[in-house]
């Protein structure tokens, strides 16, 4: 029984040690799966860690750059200074290429306005000639000096046809200056290496009438034109000066027509064409303007008043109706009769487009 005893106790100390070693090979997986878990879900928190750590940072970034865009203060422009409002009504203008001996857009000119005969209608004959053009010497520099990359053109515009607020012997309410008058100007505009411009006041009469009385001057290369629709009251049939006058679109197409064929017939450069205009119906039909290589128009703003009143015309009247260049006038006197402060180069440079023709009266 001892015997048998052994023989049976053999087997079960076998399978106990088998248990064991079972035991411990099972311990062993169990180990290595969880420390295998262990580092799976380490891998994942630290994943996860750097996911979000990224996340915080575009967060944070994207925070900064919406707090910057807040930060930054939006472009307030005045009127008629705004790019985006130039572009929506068709700035820049599509023109014909600029002929040989062009003077725009390659300079900018600085005019003064008036006529000798008189101290009330501009600087022109406000002063003796040699203050006059001296002051003009000094606000060709101020211009250069505030847009040194364009030249300045001195320029002397004459009024050369004057409305009358009588009718005169022939009833047209306008006095043609003699050619006397015309030319001690153009002696001074000479003189001062300015061009000049032959301004007309038609008053009652016909641009078409008008006009030729001026060949003479207008075929030399340095003289240049001028029309006030103020002045033009053929339609209403009343005084200048008790109403605003107008001219069309095809009255515009007769002059620059008229101006085109001089160049020709004379060889000359191109002559610039200024028309003035502060109110809606100073010029009707702009759209059907026609524009031509051998004339250079200009919408010439020519209202006074307030920097805030000024800057608006120039908008409604010479932004919103494109034509092909724009002109600003400056009053010495009715700009600033009120107290406002006259308007300095580098305000109305600020307008867009940049008016390339600069008239003081």
């Amino acid at each position: 029984m001892k015997y048998l005893r052994n023989i049976f106790g053999v087997p079960v100390i076998i399978l106990a040690v088998l248990a064991v070693a079972a035991c411990s090979a099972n311990q062993k997986t169990e180990t290595a799966a969880t420390n295998q878990k262990k580092a799976e879900l380490r891998a994942a928190q630290a994943a996860f860690a750097a996911t979000t750590t990224a996340s915080r940072k575009a967060a944070a970034f994207a925070a900064q750059t919406s707090a910057a865009r807040k930060k930054v203060p939006e472009i307030k422009y005045n009127a008629g200074e705004s790019p985006e409002y130039a572009r929506q009504c068709g700035w820049p203008v599509r023109c014909p290429v600029p002929l040989p001996g062009s003077i725009l857009p390659s300079k900018r000119i600085v005019a003064y306005y008036g006529n000798p005969l008189s101290k009330k209608m501009g600087v022109l004959g406000e002063f003796p000639k040699e203050e006059m053009l001296k002051r003009l010497k000094g606000e060709v520099a101020k211009w250069q000096a505030a847009d040194p990359a364009i030249p300045v053109q001195p320029a002397l515009h004459l009024i050369a046809v004057v409305a009358q607020g009588a009718p005169g012997n022939d009833g047209k309410y306008r006095m043609i200056m003699p050619d006397k008058v015309i030319n001690q100007v153009y002696g001074w505009a000479k003189e001062a290496g300015a061009v000049m411009f032959i301004d007309i006041q038609t008053g009652h009469d016909d641009i078409r009438s008008v006009l030729p009385h001026f060949e003479w001057i207008l075929k030399n290369p340095d003289v240049h034109l001028g029309i006030d629709p103020e002045f033009n009251l053929i339609k209403s049939g009343k005084k200048p000066g008790t109403k605003i006058g107008t001219y069309d679109a095809a009255d515009i197409n007769y002059v620059s027509g008229y101006l085109k064929d001089l160049v020709k017939k004379y060889n000359l450069p191109p002559k610039v064409f200024t028309v003035h205009r502060f109110t809606r119906k100073g010029v009707t039909n702009s759209k059907n303007i026609v524009l031509r290589p051998e004339v250079q128009i200009v919408m010439h703003m020519d209202g006074w008043g307030a920097p805030w009143l000024k800057r608006n015309s120039y908008k409604e009247y010479v932004v919103a109706e494109p034509v092909q260049y724009t002109g600003f006038k400056l009053f010495y006197h009715n700009d600033t009769k009120k107290g406002d402060p006259l308007l300095t180069p580098k305000e109305v440079l600020k307008l867009n487009p940049k008016p390339l023709y600069i008239q003081y009266q």
